[in-house]
């Protein structure tokens, strides 16, 4: 039982006059002797809590930025009506609020064997899956008096997943992949992995396109015509390590690795190809392979990318070397969404780069920070200078890295956190114009 505001002003107001004009225990009793009893008898008509029942619908997942909205229905099946207010608990990073007001209160009044409603709005500050805590209901007696309260566990769950914010780049780069088919199949007809057509011998073909059956059928030399294989592997490596949880901006780097992944994969899809995506540090933390609708790819991807989380451990790029090398046993567009960092790049990813790129094409992209270029811009005192040297430094030491990563085979994509994924896509397309992919 929990006593109200309303009680302990009803005492406050009966047993001061008694205190200053006849104070003695007879007066106290008088006054409070009647109010013990209203306060009892109001908590006794109060409506129960334990029986009621609840249950849940709505939103079970939203992109980080936007709102979600999930449904609580208590069902009141005493005979007496339920007056009071309930509050919907969930994780901090829920940011959870009951519709209409600024807290996570519901004022309710439910009749007996009737059920209500009650909408919470939900606008998540972090990627992953937020769950409710507990329902805590506090019933009103009908003069306000006492309350009764209790808990209730309510299971739900909303995943929160990436925002996907370079999705306004994708219908340019689409365009660009539909003029580059079109190009492509202009100019590589007739050499390729895939059958087209046949068409009569040209002096100047391959001989060794000759289809002799076709040409023992009729009384001119056929020759077999082909067009580019569509159906390319793209592996997408995410590293989950040490290194992608530092923030850049407003966001870790994981994020903006995770962005210019869905990118890449929205683009890949168009174009035909097969994506998969791996992510790893010590061990693999999401798969997901493409082996499925072109439509259901991203989806996939993006579902997978929701609970990944940042580990405090440094990348076994050996080890992830492996996994890639497994989950692309066939010749493959390996990325690796990874830093240019002098020690981990050149520690641990040069020396397992040779064994990618012997088999397969391998973009390694990452993350700059915009912080290092404006310490190279800066001038004055002599603070200014000492911090442009270090950003100058810095900055050198990444093009250092990426020229290492270049000489092994790689292509090296390094770009600020808001430009990743537009730049990823244009190397993308531009493997596809050379002819690389």
């Amino acid at each position: 039982m929990a006593l109200t505001g309303r009680a302990a002003l009803l005492a406050a107001a009966g047993s001061l006059p008694v205190g200053i004009l006849a104070p003695s225990w007879a007066g106290m009793l008088a006054v409070n002797a009647p109010l013990s009893l209203a306060i009892l008898c109001d908590y006794a008509l109060a409506a129960p809590v334990r029986s009621l029942v609840f249950t849940r619908s709505g939103d079970t997942s939203v992109r980080l930025g936007d709102s979600a909205s999930v449904l609580l229905t208590v069902t009141n099946p005493a005979r007496r009506r339920l007056r009071g207010e309930l509050r919907d608990a969930w994780s901090p990073s829920a940011r959870a609020v009951a519709a209409g007001t600024g807290d996570s209160r519901h004022s309710v009044s439910v009749p007996p064997g009737e059920a209500r409603r009650l909408l919470t709005l939900l606008r998540p500050t972090r990627r992953g899956d937020r769950v409710p805590d507990r329902v805590t209901v506090r019933s009103r007696g009908p003069l306000g008096l006492a309350t009764r309260q209790g808990h209730h566990r309510v299971p739900w769950a909303v995943r929160v997943l990436p925002p996907f914010a370079s999705r306004k780049h994708l219908p340019s780069r689409v365009a660009r992949l539909r003029e580059l088919d079109g190009r492509t199949s202009a100019l590589s007809r007739g050499e390729g992995t895939e059958f087209d057509s046949l068409r009569p011998y040209v002096p100047g073909d391959d001989t060794r396109s000759i289809d002799w059956r076709a040409t023992a059928r009729q009384s001119a030399v056929a020759v077999r015509t082909w067009r580019p294989e569509r159906d390319r592997h793209i592996l997408v490596v995410l590293d989950t390590g040490r290194t992608s949880a530092g923030r850049v901006g407003d966001v870790p780097r994981l994020d903006a690795a995770m962005d210019a992944a869905l990118l890449l994969t929205a683009l890949a899809a168009r174009a035909g190809d097969r994506v998969d995506l791996l992510a790893y540090d010590r061990r693999v933390r999401a798969r997901v392979r493409g082996r499925t609708a072109p439509g259901e790819v991203l989806a996939r991807v993006v579902d997978a990318m929701a609970t990944l989380e940042p580990q405090l451990v440094e990348t076994d790029m050996r080890g992830m070397s492996t996994a890639a090398l497994a989950a692309a046993p066939q010749r493959s567009l390996i990325v690796l969404l990874t830093t240019l960092d002098k020690a981990p790049a050149e520690e641990g990813l040069l020396p397992v780069l040779p064994q990618l790129t012997r088999r397969h094409t391998v973009i390694v992209a990452a993350v700059a920070d915009p912080r290092v270029e404006e310490m190279a811009r800066t001038r004055g005192d002599v603070d200014a200078v000492y911090q442009a040297a270090v950003g100058a430094g810095a900055q050198a030491e990444r093009t250092r890295t990426g020229e290492r990563l270049q000489r092994h085979g790689a292509v090296v994509v390094d770009a600020l956190p808001e430009t990743l994924a537009p730049a990823l896509a244009d190397a993308y397309l531009a493997l596809k114009a050379a002819g690389r992919l």
